[in-house]
């Protein structure tokens, strides 16, 4: 593996942002100072205005495999991770067959190997009837214990009471939910059709996955959290009130934690008429005022993580009418560029966003040795200029869908090169072919 010098970067690590070098050796940080003289024969970068982050730690998506690959798999949604600056994902159990014991886990780990340009890591999903695979998962090749408690069909929605009971007082991992309340849901569709027939507009789609369900499994999550002292992620909270359950500050003692997606800090119901079923996502995309409740939040430390639900569909599909479009959108190459806009914008600082994005998620899902900028630890990074344009038209979506939500946007921001355990995955908008990822390492003693 060919070294590597970074020079003149601006790091962003651990609470600090300064200049300095940084040389990747043997797939690892082998050094960061101020000044570092190259080695014989090492590719040389000079990142001179340009940030330098630990790479994106993405701990949702749905990469479709295996079962639904006509959609999305493993080597076509990682390279477009990595173009993203995204260089770890964990991926979400709701595949086919689904992963919901450790003969699936370990056959998607098998899948995944040397075919990922990022590093991954898999879920074991909950089902009303698993609690004794559950309480067996391997907790050294398991990433957490994903409970859809809503918007799943067949196994994977869990809404039996003691299932339930039984998954937060025995769950040897880190739990993480989707939480909406299924008949609340299903009641105000039907109110939908009585009103507008299967032509429903897309502007109900946050009326019938409303912010009441969303509310109402929030606060159920973490009243069985509570009560079974279980560590509790929430993903994608799309609610000013669901905001208030949870406690601002650092995330260091924090049981409960929670999450935001790049697609509900971008988009408001307000993109609707525009986009359509293209943005048609569960939890549905809310109010402007729940978009800047949400990046408020964010600033404050009430958000703790900060994600994509990368879940891309065929092209086709998403065209169907409301009832039959399905929900989820493709995120992973343009998430980070994103945030870093949002920043730019003054809604929370590089120095929040690289906790977001990279500590916390390491620090929460117990990551070994990546997530930092820290000598010693694999060289997962990513230089960002936070000066250049992307025009999303002008490049190809890699995404296996070959579509985005982002269509038409000019990002003010943009990576430059990406790095996966020491090996050039993204640079100067190409990729490299040779780039393979390693499944993550939990340090869980």
């Amino acid at each position: 593996m060919t070294d590597t010098l970074i020079t003149n970067a601006t790091l962003v690590n651990e609470g600090e942002r300064f200049i300095a070098d940084l040389l990747i050796s043997d797939g690892r940080i082998a050094r960061i100072d101020g000044e570092i003289a190259a080695p014989p024969h090492a590719r040389v970068i000079d990142g001179a205005g340009c940030y330098l982050l630990p790479g994106m730690i993405d701990d949702q998506v749905h990469f479709r495999e295996p079962g639904l690959t006509e959609k999305a798999d493993l080597a076509s949604e990682s390279r477009a991770a990595v173009a993203g600056g995204i260089t770890s994902f964990m991926d979400m159990p709701n595949v086919q067959p689904p992963t919901i014991d450790n003969e699936a886990l370990l056959a998607k780990l098998e899948m995944a190997r040397g075919r990922c340009a990022a590093n991954y890591g898999f879920y074991l999903g909950a089902t009303n009837d698993n609690i004794e695979a559950i309480k067996s998962v391997d907790v050294t090749r398991a990433a957490g214990i994903k409970i859809f408690m809503g918007a799943s069909t067949g196994k994977m929605l869990v809404d039996d009471e003691a299932a339930l009971e039984a998954i937060f007082e025995h769950s040897p991992l880190t739990i993480l939910t989707h939480c909406e309340d299924t008949p609340m849901i299903e009641a105000n569709a039907e109110k939908a059709r009585a009103r507008f027939g299967e032509d429903v507009p897309m502007s109900q789609h946050p009326v019938i996955r409303s912010r009441a369900a969303c509310m109402a499994s929030s606060k159920k999550a973490i009243d069985l959290a509570t009560r079974h002292d279980a560590r509790l992620h929430i993903l994608h909270i799309t609610t000013a009130e669901e905001l208030d359950l949870f406690t601002p500050g650092p995330m260091t003692g924090k049981q409960i934690t929670a999450e935001a997606c790049v697609h509900h800090l971008f988009f408001s119901d307000a993109d609707y008429e525009r986009l359509g079923t293209l943005i048609k996502c569960n939890p549905a995309i809310k109010t402007a005022a729940d978009r800047a409740a949400l990046l408020k939040a964010v600033a404050n430390d009430t958000i703790d993580i900060l994600a994509t639900d990368h879940a891309p569909h065929v092209r086709a599909d998403k065209d169907n009418p409301y009832f039959s479009a399905p929900a989820g959108l493709p995120l992973v190459q343009h998430a980070l560029i994103s945030l870093v806009d949002q920043v730019s914008a003054g809604h929370f600082s590089m120095e929040q966003l690289v906790q977001k994005m990279a500590h916390n998620v390491a620090e929460r899902f117990d990551i070994a040795e990546r997530g930092y900028l820290r000598e010693g630890y694999w060289a997962d990074v990513v230089l960002v200029d936070p000066s250049a344009r992307t025009v999303v038209d002008d490049e190809p979506v890699l995404a296996k869908c070959g579509w985005t939500p982002f269509n038409g946007h000019t990002f003010d921001a943009r990576v430059m090169a990406t790095f996966v355990s020491g090996q050039a995955a993204y640079h100067d908008g190409k990729l490299s072919q040779g780039c393979i990822g390693e499944a993550l390492s939990y340090d869980r003693r």
